[in-house]
């Protein structure tokens, strides 16, 4: 197996006039989650769609394991789409062996795993209620249990956390990474960028049709500092907005109860050092971080410049 589990090459997607994908390009490497991140309408959808061989390109290829997309791939991937739709008046367990038949898999099989599955995520009482008497929660529990049952190579998640609360988000988040640690290759599409932070390895940001930024989240908030820090101290602010001067700004600043925060920015060759030196005869320094930008920080200031607005 090589070092990427999907690689997308190039591909153009048109529909009537509009351009949806305009030479997108990225490689997925295998065992990873993938951030697919991008407003709506970027052209998410429309590569998710070709992925799964709903729609194919009109230029470029995609390679799954090196070799060109073809259909009995679809047995290899798994999708969980945003818009999901079960049989109201079917029963769980009926409907949820119905769809593992349908990825091919032996009914026993089927409904041992069901069950494994169904214990797991406490919804085994709920077996023989029809899909309409569960709860939005409950329902998503069911589709999720589904859309990995047949232990896909390659999961790609539509805004998988969209309805839950909180405890269920997070039971969902612990079942991505431990089917990750077990080899799983993940594509997670999102806007909160909170799970991309939590989860993602790599990202890439799609705005209007093209990939405009891509790489690790390490790498990705490291590209973005821009060698600001946060300083919490006791003392003069005067003195200490006095002793900054020539090789420091202070971006900003708050007190609480007699404790400042200031955010500074380093400028020129001015090192943490340097700052500390500065600020240490005039306060009583208690703490100091550098400010390392969030991925929901960068994906506005990216997108905002790539649709020629600005946001201050």
């Amino acid at each position: 197996m090589g070092e990427y589990l999907l690689e997308v090459n190039n591909v153009v997607k048109t529909y009537a006039a509009h351009r949806a994908l305009n030479d997108v390009s990225l490689k997925v490497v295998n065992g990873s989650v993938f951030g697919l991140l991008g407003p709506n309408g970027a052209g998410k959808t429309s590569l998710i769609r070709i992925i799964n061989q709903i729609t194919a390109p009109d230029a470029g290829e995609i390679l799954l394991n090196g070799q060109p997309l073809k259909p009995e791939h679809i047995s290899q991937i798994g999708y969980l789409p945003e818009e999901r739709g079960l049989y109201k008046k079917m029963k769980v367990g009926e409907q949820a062996l119905y769809l593992a038949r349908l990825k091919g898999i032996s009914a026993a099989h089927a409904k041992v795993t069901l069950k494994y599955w169904f214990e797991k995520f406490d919804i085994l009482p709920w077996w023989d209620k029809t899909i309409e008497e569960l709860s939005k929660g409950m329902q998503q529990k069911v589709q999720f249990i589904v859309t990995v049952l047949h232990e896909p190579k390659l999961l790609i998640l539509d805004e998988p956390f969209s309805g839950f609360d909180p405890i269920n988000a997070n039971l969902i988040k612990n079942e991505i990474l431990e089917l990750k640690d077990k080899g799983t290759t993940i594509i997670f599409s999102t806007h909160n960028m909170q799970s991309v932070e939590d989860l993602c390895d790599e990202i890439a940001l799609i705005n209007k049709s093209e990939v405009i930024l891509s790489g690790s989240v390490k790498n990705v908030k490291e590209s973005y500092k821009n060698n600001t820090y946060a300083v919490t101290f006791k003392g003069n602010l005067i003195a200490f907005t006095n002793a900054l001067w020539t090789s420091f700004e202070l971006l900003s600043n708050t007190e609480s109860e007699g404790i400042y925060t200031a955010n500074i920015k380093l400028l020129g060759n001015a090192t943490v050092n340097d700052l500390l030196a500065t600020i240490l005869p005039h306060t009583q320094v208690i703490g100091l971080q550098e400010i390392i930008p969030s991925m929901n920080e960068i994906f506005i200031q990216r997108v905002t410049a790539k649709n020629g607005t600005s946001h201050e």
